[in-house]
């Protein structure tokens, strides 16, 4: 195993996911701050799915022309940029566009350009024993480090409190502290050496004999990030802000105990895929988790609802240090890059058009109806993974 090469790429993991946990919550804050209506909230964090989907392609199709340090520097400067630009512009047309071309992050998951870059050098430096291990390490500290930027999201409000700078100050501040954290993730992708160390020197490739299973997993992880996308953070926290008037303090407490779950369930999950298998263990535990979130918006109260998101939370993201590991294991080393890429692009922008349906719907009535049709269609992913690829074994024992 490259040591070395996965610490640094688990610290950019997880600058990054600080950088969302907050961001996930205070977008719809600052845009409603600026006068933006539950749509447009939508709409921007739609464009924000569609751009990353567009840059990941890009990324996957072409990893196998470019050094991945370069594409990673580019990636990071981009992140910069965005956070930069974000604290600048108030205005929608601009944000808009912004948002396509940037970085920005509405869910607590990452759905960035990162993902298949860290995914594919991930998978060539360590042995194919480990890497479902690996993989949830990386989530865990995802998870774990989101949890505490989501808690974060609070200063602003702490700051206003204490009277030292308005509310519209302190947000946007939060923004400019996203494009530094871009600017330090740079600074450790420059680390990384020019051609990185693999366990295994595979040259990657374009997507050729792995095709067929690639974009039929694509195809049902579309359907999956379809209904996950009406269910984003940033989404939640707005259905929570209209139907229970919560605070961004106590919003930023729900999110990071939920966060805390999440992190502590990867480790579980490769308990549960080493006995199992992937596939049963993505679908095992997705499933119940998926009903859970179908029966939140039809809890009398808060502390109903929100008991119901924290046991989804324990059992929702279990399938995804184990999905990476299985769409990894199912093709030629050579073709991961551009699975990774194929597999996560079509769940970014399946997951873009349901923000901006969700801010329709939470516009129209306070109930929580996008978390009903989230729940409905992420339970005909689980049954449909489960007669299409359970009986689809890895190329090698990877667990």
């Amino acid at each position: 195993m490259n040591a070395s090469l996965i610490s640094r790429l688990l610290w950019v993991r997880g600058l990054r996911a600080f950088a969302d946990g907050y961001i996930s919550l205070l977008l719809p804050i600052y845009l409603i701050s600026l006068g933006l209506s539950p749509f447009e909230v939508g709409v921007i964090a739609t464009a924000t799915l569609l751009g990353s989907g567009l840059l990941t392609l890009l990324a996957g199709l072409h990893a196998w022309r470019l050094q991945y340090r370069t594409l990673l520097l580019m990636a990071a400067a981009l992140m910069a940029a965005t956070g930069f630009s974000f604290a600048a512009v108030t205005e929608f047309w601009p944000m808009l566009i912004i948002a396509v071309v940037g970085t920005l992050n509405p869910s607590s998951g990452d759905v960035s350009v990162f993902l298949p870059l860290e995914h594919s050098l991930m998978s060539g430096a360590v042995r194919d024993a480990d890497r479902t291990a690996v993989f949830a390490r990386y989530c865990l500290v995802g998870a774990l480090v989101a949890a505490l930027g989501a808690l974060c999201a609070g200063l602003p409000e702490l700051i206003t409190r204490m009277q030292i700078v308005s509310m519209m100050t302190a947000l946007q501040a939060m923004f400019v502290l996203y494009g530094v954290l871009g600017v330090v993730a740079a600074g450790i992708y420059s680390t990384l050496p020019k051609d990185a160390a693999t366990t295994v020197q595979v040259k990657p490739a374009p997507l050729r004999q792995s095709k067929k299973i690639v974009f039929s997993l694509a195809a049902l992880f579309s359907l999956d990030s379809f209904g996950g996308g009406f269910v984003v953070q940033s989404m939640v926290a707005l259905w929570l802000f209209q139907k229970f008037q919560l605070s961004i303090l106590a919003a930023g407490t729900i999110f990071f105990w939920t966060g805390v779950l999440s992190a502590f369930s990867y480790l579980v999950a490769v308990r549960l895929a080493n006995r199992w298998g992937l596939v049963n263990t993505m679908v095992f535990t997705h499933l119940p988790a998926n009903i859970l979130l179908l029966m939140v918006p039809f809890m009398p109260t808060l502390e109903w609802a929100i008991a119901l998101l924290m046991m989804r939370s324990a059992l929702s993201q279990m399938d995804v240090p184990t999905r990476s590991s299985y769409v990894m294991a199912v093709v030629n080393p050579q073709e991961r890059a551009a699975a990774a890429s194929i597999t996560a692009v079509p769940r970014s922008w399946a997951a873009a058009a349901s923000p901006a349906l969700a801010g329709y719907l939470l516009s129209v009535s306070p109930f929580g109806w996008p978390l009903v049709i989230a729940g409905t269609l992420k339970i005909a992913y689980d049954l449909l993974l489960l007669m299409m690829f359970r009986k689809v074994a890895p190329k090698e024992e990877i667990c």
